[in-house]
């Protein structure tokens, strides 16, 4: 099934995954439109790919819901958008942990709930490697990542013939981490490649390939596919 002519939406689309995904989306001749919420990384992604850009913070019903009453009937949709607060349980603000939930697992909801795909379409979101790696602070964010992959069985189910799935990246090298100094930012990373059997930490397009895959492949559905570099069996 290929993505050729068809209407794809990357939902977190002015960054990291979600921009090489809609950048592989493009080249693979969809009609791809990018949302994030408001602001010139949006307006700047979206003139360096060449395509429709519309502002939603997904922690608003309305925004999404206009979002998909803009775009119409699409066949393809992509959520990568998330703001991720993390910190130990006892220090963490309640508040934090659930903007978290809001932003990353009711984000997703909504645009379940709010977009209209087009049967044999697909909705593909993006989960992480912290639902069965966890961590010690960072148990909102695991939490949040373990509801949307049962989210993604359920909606395989409820939306069919839509097709629902969910990729788990493990270790990216995104923009996230480019607030760190470059020094302890190639550090980090180093450690963290070292750490695992392909001896390198992924890249942003490591994550959109399969992604791209989830939408021409009509025999995928309630799949969660991990990609951690080996991070999961190290």
């Amino acid at each position: 099934m290929s993505i050729n002519n068809k209407k794809v939406v990357v939902v977190g689309g002015s960054s990291g995954i979600g921009y090489a995904t809609a950048a592989m989306a493009k080249k693979n001749g969809a009609d791809v439109v990018i949302a994030s919420r408001p602001g010139q990384r949006l307006e700047s992604a979206a003139k360096a790919l060449g395509i429709k850009a519309v502002a939603a913070d997904v922690t608003s019903d309305e925004a999404v819901e206009n979002l998909f009453r803009e775009t119409g009937p699409v066949d393809h949709v992509v959520v990568t958008a998330a703001v991720l607060r993390t910190g130990p349980i006892k220090t963490l603000a309640i508040a934090d942990a659930k903007a978290t939930m809001e932003s990353k697992f009711w984000g997703a909801w909504r645009v379940a709930r709010f977009s209209t795909i087009n049967a044999g379409g697909s909705l593909t979101i993006v989960s992480g490697f912290l639902s069965v790696r966890p961590r010690a602070g960072s148990a909102i964010v695991g939490a949040a990542n373990g509801a949307l992959e049962s989210l993604v069985k359920a909606l395989a189910i409820e939306l069919a013939p839509v097709r629902v799935n969910a990729v788990s990246p493990g270790m990216i090298d995104t923009p996230i981490r480019a607030a760190m100094a470059e020094d302890a930012r190639r550090a980090l990373l180093k450690q963290l490649a070292d750490a695992l059997p392909v001896k390198r930490v992924g890249l942003a397009d490591d994550i959109a390939l399969p992604i791209i895959g989830f939408m021409e492949n009509g025999f995928a559905t309630g799949s969660v596919l991990f990609l951690d570099g080996g991070g999961s069996i190290a």
